[in-house]
């Protein structure tokens, strides 16, 4: 399993992913999940992926030197050529159709099924930020204001302070600080998701980035992070009232009348039905 998330900011983009790969509960490995194409001053690109390894290295290889030819005597598109984050989407969707072609039947003998996520982001000279999100059959869908981040993997852990945060307007840095929250939260409830993480974050219009990390357990911010977002969820918990099941001056009542819900019904003998 893995846990990968992309968020698309006014300001920029995140990438973060774990390294975890689980083959067995005794098999436990290291693999990075996210690469990034860079041509500085013409585009810079992130992929992050999820999903059966051998397919996603394979896809991951192909995708340098796809070539997808749209009509005869045309350049062959590539990542390397596309005017557009659209065009390179086509040319990844491509690739991940390429492995399908040469490896999907093999994979469906063996009773392995084809089974990959991507998040693919970035800019290209002359065009705004985009950030898509890949399926396996090589399609894919867009972030938008109202959907400004994806994720892929172990998903629902981390998403409810996503939810929370994450809008067009939000910072830079504090859509980095949440990321890693979020990546914090599933850490904590997931053993299959695991250090260390890459971290890559991207300005608007800078088509390139300096801002690449791995961070594992003895980065100092990861770890107040960690220790911070603990703490104060303890705190913020601690600070809501006990219920008080008939109310009192000093407690607010948990059990209350109400005109369209009744308390569950008890069964007190065998003949007895709830309807």
């Amino acid at each position: 399993m893995t846990y990968c998330v992309a968020v698309k900011l006014n300001a920029g983009l995140v990438f973060l992913s774990d390294s975890r790969t689980n083959a067995g509960l005794d098999q436990i490995s290291t693999f990075r999940k996210m690469i990034v194409y860079e041509k500085p001053g013409d585009r810079f690109m992130c992929l992050l992926s999820a999903g059966n390894l051998s397919i996603t290295q394979s896809v991951r290889e192909i995708l340098q030197i796809e070539r997808l030819n749209d009509h005869d005597g045309d350049e062959p598109l590539t990542i390397w050529n596309a005017k557009s984050m659209f065009e390179a989407a086509r040319v990844l969707g491509s690739a991940v159709r390429h492995v399908y072609a040469r490896d999907g039947e093999s994979l469906k003998r063996s009773g392995v099924d084809f089974n990959i996520s991507m998040i693919f982001g970035g800019q290209i000279r002359g065009e705004g930020m985009r950030l898509f999100q890949v399926y396996s059959a090589g399609n894919f869908i867009e972030a938008t204001p109202e959907t400004p981040f994806f994720q892929i993997g172990e998903s629902k852990y981390g998403k409810p302070v996503l939810d929370r945060v994450i809008k067009p307007d939000t910072p830079l840095e504090e859509a980095t600080k949440c990321v890693l929250v979020s990546m914090d939260s599933t850490l904590k409830s997931n053993l299959s998701v695991g250090l260390p993480l890459d971290l890559a974050v991207y300005e608007a219009d800078a088509l390139a980035t300096d801002r690449i990390t791995c961070i594992d357990e003895h980065n100092p911010y990861f770890e107040l992070v960690r220790t911070s977002w603990g703490q104060k969820l303890r705190e913020a918990f601690d600070s809501i009232e006990q219920p008080a099941w008939h109310g009192n001056d000093a407690g607010t009542p948990l059990m209350c009348g109400s005109p369209r819900s009744q308390p569950l019904k008890k069964i007190s003998h065998p003949g007895e039905r709830l309807i």
